[in-house]
């Protein structure tokens, strides 16, 4: 895989050496979003794929303000979470998550 290979390319790749469903949880969706994706025809929010293939397949990592360096993929996971106050890590992610440069939200906008 080239250095420039597009985040599409990468999945495809990953697809070609493991199941679409393997693949799936890798990244945190569903075989159907995978399939979808690979042939063209997913309607739904494909920039929360692509930051999942960065991160779960593409090592692409992130500095969040609460927790430090972690995964793309892990940042994605805790901006999907509902509201759960059982610590103060959580309370601070509900928090900061939506101001935050790597916010999914703020990445729909642009």
């Amino acid at each position: 895989m080239s250095a420039a290979a597009s985040w599409v390319d990468v999945l495809r790749d990953a697809c070609r050496h493991a199941t679409q469903a393997t693949v799936a949880r890798r990244i945190g969706y569903s075989p159907t979003v995978v399939n979808q994706v690979l042939s063209g025809t997913y309607n739904g929010d494909l920039i929360s794929v692509q930051a999942a293939v960065e991160g779960g397949l593409m090592a692409s990592m992130v500095d969040c303000p609460v927790i430090g360096e972690i995964p793309r993929q892990r940042c994605i996971e805790h901006q999907r979470r509902p509201f759960t106050p059982t610590n103060p890590t959580n309370i601070q992610l509900y928090h900061a998550c939506p101001l935050c440069e790597h916010s999914i939200r703020k990445e729909k906008q642009r």
